[in-house]
């Protein structure tokens, strides 16, 4: 059969995701809106309701279904630092600063900002908030006092706070998040089974590394107090279970369908809080197939509640929002002076052009500068084209009605729909947040629909400001970001490898870092797949890596399967191919050399009776052999 003509740059920038909408989150969002901005309006001080409000939307923006610790962690560090932008942005407005001391001030705040911002996801939402906000307080006019714009900020995300605690103890399964997120693992790995053999394996794969990546940012640590050891033991033997069925997806050999409907009947149990799940005496003939079979049984003892030896030497799982950099390590201080070159200039663009709002430049680029969000260069130009929609929108809602209770409508409906906007597309989600900020600046008075059309020359500037200094004049070049994901995929799956080999026991943890990294290197190659050349380019000739490394991490588990129940165990030089192939690959991505040849995919299931790990060997060496 011929290849597929591939699909165009321009066409991945523009698909959509298809989310499910989440309701709960769209619920808070509305009304934590919604609450100050009629507050304000009832005890005729819509400048502090405004400002509450803007701090309920920056909440929102941090908001996620997982366990209450956890989320007011997320939203108080992020609300924390953008009130304290608030703060830096309305004392220099108090001041009077002149146009020289509040671009240098912008431009130290857009360097701690762009250093924050490197040192994790934490640290990613905090330091854009903190530029975000000092950008709005230096140009918004001020509350009566100056100084109760951050307080206020902090009262409406404590707000949504708030609304997202559960009103009565409730200790349901169905109610906590990580057994929400445990029953969609589950689910994943029915439909994993359902796909073996087939064309869509690979890709149901994906989905359940992606819903075990999920799982695994909400149990951070198995000593802590609200993580329950029962539910670490469900994970490990979800984390046993995904291994087996990797193994199978790899050698391309399904399971009969009652063994494919097991998962699904064990998500089923745990939203119910337990319960005895049958798993089928279906004769496993193959050492990945017993695997898959005492997972299983593993798995539904854990979720009816008895004891179980999973079988696994599991590490201690590492804190998701550990610092993936120190604050003022080298690639912290690179993107903090990236952030603070973008924000000088466009100091000096609203400096020598007579902008009506000049905040509006720093707070765009702020927004589009964030490269741990996906493309710069898709979100500068998302950025354009939404702002232009979001303002047709509100000129022409405006048109209709400037009343100040319809404005509070429409502000609510705005922030309701970000949770679902922001997961789908950011185009989308600009189109969203445009109405939303415009809506705020015209319940404080401060535009008419007349003005809002001068935000989208300023949200061209700005994105023109981070195309040109931040993306193309910038050193940093498309493989400093793809390629080092590479080199931390191969170097996981080499010490996964390592471990199965040398103590003969499965490392199902490091089978899951493996695995996490492959998913970060995936999610690199997708988002420079959908930028035009040359990152398009180098994105397209490293995709067959990551495609090969991935079904290496199947034959890695289907090697540790032949190991623990009697099947061929390779010889020790088979494993050494590996080895070379994956030192070899290291080598070419550190050294930005892509491999030149298509990746070979499997058309048969694999003969047990062979050594997995020689067939991924004969894999890397084709991939890499020169033409």
């Amino acid at each position: 059969m011929p290849p597929s003509k591939p699909t165009p740059w321009w066409a991945r920038a523009v698909r959509p995701a298809r989310p499910p909408l989440p309701w709960a989150l769209m619920a808070r969002a509305a009304a934590g809106m919604a609450v100050p901005l009629t507050a304000g309006l009832l005890a005729h001080r819509l400048d502090l309701g405004v400002f509450a409000g803007l701090g309920a939307m920056h909440a929102t923006m941090n908001d996620r279904a997982e366990p209450a610790h956890q989320r007011a962690t997320r939203i108080a560090t992020a609300v924390l630092a953008s009130a304290l932008g608030m703060l830096i942005g309305t004392a220099l407005q108090h001041a009077h600063a002149s146009a020289t001391v509040l671009g240098g001030a912008l431009t130290l705040t857009a360097f701690a900002s762009g250093a924050l911002s490197a040192t994790g996801p934490r640290g990613s939402a905090a330091g854009m908030l903190l530029l975000v906000s000092a950008a709005l307080g230096s140009g918004m006019p001020p509350p009566h006092p100056w100084w109760a714009a951050a307080p206020m900020m902090l009262a409406g995300a404590a707000l949504v706070v708030l609304l997202g605690l559960p009103v009565r103890s409730d200790h349901r399964s169905g109610s906590d998040p990580r057994n929400r997120a445990l029953a969609a693992v589950y689910e994943a790995l029915g439909r994993t089974l359902a796909d073996l053999g087939t064309a869509q394996g690979a890709a149901s794969r994906q989905v359940l590394t992606a819903r075990l990546n999920q799982l695994q940012d909400l149990l951070p640590n198995p000593a802590h107090r609200t993580n329950p050891q029962a539910l670490h033991r469900m994970y490990e033997a979800a984390l046993a279970a995904t291994e087996a069925a990797t193994g199978l997806l790899w050698a391309w050999r399904p399971v009969p369908a009652e063994v494919a409907e097991v998962p699904g009947r064990l998500a089923a149990a745990v939203r119910r809080g337990g319960g005895e799940v049958a798993v089928p005496d279906w004769g496993p003939d193959t050492p990945a197939r017993q695997a898959l079979d005492v997972a299983l049984r593993a798995a539904a003892d854990t979720v009816a509640g008895r004891p179980t030896r999973i079988g696994t030497a599991p590490a201690s799982p590492p804190d998701p929002w550990r610092l993936r950099a120190r604050l003022l390590s080298r690639p912290s201080v690179r993107y903090g002076l990236r952030v603070a070159l973008c924000i000088a200039v466009g100091a000096v663009v609203t400096a020598n052009y007579p902008l009506s709002k000049s905040y509006w430049v720093p707070m765009t680029i702020a927004f589009v500068l964030k490269p741990d969000l996906g493309s710069v260069f898709l979100r500068a130009v998302s950025r354009a084209i939404g702002t232009v929609l979001g303002v047709v929108v509100t000129a022409a809602l405006l048109s209709l009605t400037t009343n100040h209770w319809a404005l509070t409508a429409m502000a609510a409906l705005c922030v309701a729909l970000l949770p679902y906007a922001t997961a789908a597309h950011y185009g989308l989600n600009t189109v969203v947040m445009t109405p939303m900020a415009l809506v705020l600046l015209q319940l404080g008075g401060q535009s008419s629909a007349a003005e809002f059309w001068p935000r989208v020359l300023d949200t061209v500037l700005a994105s023109a400001v981070v195309l040109l200094f931040g993306y193309l004049l910038w050193p940093e070049r498309p493989r400093h970001r793809i390629e080092p994901r590479l080199v931390a995929a191969t170097t996981a799956l080499r010490a996964y490898l390592d471990a199965t080999t040398q103590d003969g026991r499965t490392q199902v943890w490091l089978r899951r870092t493996a695995y996490r990294s492959l998913a970060d290197a995936r999610q690199e190659v997708r988002q420079g797949l959908a930028e035009p050349p040359p990152t398009g380019r180098l994105a397209e000739q490293w995709l067959p890596a990551t495609a090969a490394l991935e079904r290496l991490g199947g034959a890695v588990a289907a090697f540790a399967a032949q190991i623990r129940y009697g099947g061929r165990v390779p010889d020790p030089a088979e494993t050494e191919r590996v080895r070379r192939a994956l030192d070899e690959l290291t080598a070419a991505a550190r050294e930005h050399r892509p491999p030149t040849r298509p990746a070979v995919l499997p058309t048969a299931p694999h003969d047990p009776a062979l050594s997995a790990l020689g067939r991924a060997a004969d894999e890397l060496e084709i991939l890499l052999r020169k033409r």
